[in-house]
């Protein structure tokens, strides 16, 4: 009896709108109560993951995401890809598909991505005659667009909770990621095609946008090289990423000041990633708890009952992930659910590097996914606009996204060819 008042109480606090990490935490504390499973448990989990050199790369890639996202490298960006692509139909609105899915891959953050690039994409997509609600649900989805490319911190974490090698998801995302952003600019350009003017080529133009932003345009192909070329680890490339954007925005196009600017930029960058770590902590307790439990075996023999191929676990994984992703944030499902499912996506045939791109897809589309994905918020209080609204702009987009997600899903070779 006392224990199912004490979880009626966590639920009761959960509904008040107590934080969600207090609340996993309240729950592993409560529910390890019951049971005679040592809370050592979580301390030696918590150190395994801390001990591993790959954690330091989420603090280094987010101060240098965030540096970026302080300076003018966005007006730079944005300069060079709307001169590289602006003359195409839809061009302008699949420039802002690809500076916003640069920028995410970078921070990890979309709120970061939309609060940033907001304000320079909707004014020029409105220029451009995009529709109000349009210009509103590219930017909302391209908040998260870029979580499949190298360096996203969620490809990371999911690297260390699953045990699986970052290296390898790094290169799993990067075709399907181009699929969600070239299935995205198809809309794009069939919307172009209606109400968008064309702007002419500009050669000339190209060439001094190129120029200005070289030095940016170099990262991500540094990044790779570093990586794949065995040049560097994971770990090291963050570290020169980090001290490599630095170097630029402070000493060669000065537009951070280290004394003014810096500390900033310190204080935001790292209270997303403490945010992160504290998320990481309460959630390992309850996810402790659950595998001690062997809630995903019982959970497999339940689904060996109603499904019968991986095709079909796909399925339902898929949709589960959906409901997961529209009400938790990505960092604490990916700590709460990945080793529930990674077990049962074995026993199904399921090939791991595969999975974490489908769930990742998932978690990336659950950010515009109602009635609590993130970005419709974000947007909401960034354009001031009712978060209804916000829902209506943004689904056509979640439909295209749905799509791409079963194309990934059915389709592994996307995920695994430049792995394998």
């Amino acid at each position: 009896m006392f224990e199912t008042l004490s979880f009626l109480g966590i639920l009761l606090l959960a509904g008040f709108g107590v934080p969600l990490f207090i609340i996993m935490s309240l729950f592993a504390l409560t529910a390890f109560s019951f049971t005679d499973v040592e809370l050592s448990a979580v301390a030696i989990e918590i150190y395994r993951i801390s001990s591993q050199a790959s954690i330091l790369t989420i603090p280094l890639f987010t101060f240098a995401g965030y540096m970026m996202a302080e300076s003018k490298s966005p007006q730079r960006l944005l300069r060079f890809a709307e001169a590289a692509l602006g003359w195409l139909p839809g061009g302008v609105a699949i420039v802002s598909l690809v500076i916003c899915a640069f920028f995410t891959a970078f921070t990890g953050a979309s709120g970061v991505t939309i609060i940033a690039l907001g304000g320079l994409l909707y004014p020029i997509l409105r220029n451009e005659d995009y529709s109000e609600k349009f210009s509103l649900g590219l930017i909302t989805t391209s908040g998260s667009l870029g979580l499949l490319f190298p360096p996203s911190l969620p490809i990371i974490l999911y690297g260390l909770v699953a045990k699986v090698d970052i290296d390898k998801l790094f290169l799993a995302g990067i075709i399907p990621g181009i699929l969600l952003i070239v299935i995205l600019s198809a809309w794009s350009i069939k919307n172009g095609n209606l109400s968008a003017r064309k702007s002419k080529f500009d050669g000339a133009e190209l060439v001094a946008a190129f120029k200005g932003s070289f030095l940016e345009c170099l990262l991500p192909v540094g990044v790779l090289v570093g990586i794949y070329g065995g040049f560097t680890t994971a770990t090291e490339a963050a570290a020169l990423t980090a001290f490599y954007i630095f170097v630029i925005e402070c000493f060669v196009y000065k537009d951070l000041d280290i004394f003014k600017d810096i500390p900033n930029v310190i204080l935001d960058s790292m209270s997303l990633v403490g945010g992160i770590l504290l998320i990481l902590c309460c959630a390992l307790g309850l996810t402790n708890y659950l595998v001690d439990e062997e809630i995903p075996m019982q959970i497999l023999d339940m689904m060996r009952e109603f499904l019968t191929n991986k095709y079909s676990f796909l399925l339902f994984l898929n949709i589960f992930l959906l409901i997961v992703g529209s009400l938790m944030d990505i960092f604490s499902a990916i700590i709460v659910v990945v080793p529930l499912i990674t077990p049962i996506a074995e026993e199904f045939g399921v090939n791991p590097i595969h999975l974490a791109i489908i769930f990742l897809t998932n978690l990336e589309i659950g950010y515009i996914t109602p009635p609590v994905g993130i970005n419709l918020f974000i947007s909401s209080f960034r354009f001031k606009k009712p978060v209804t609204e916000l829902y209506k702009a943004s689904f056509p987009f979640l439909i295209l996204l749905i799509i791409a997600l079963l194309i990934i899903t059915y389709v592994p070779a996307l995920s695994l060819y430049m792995v394998e």
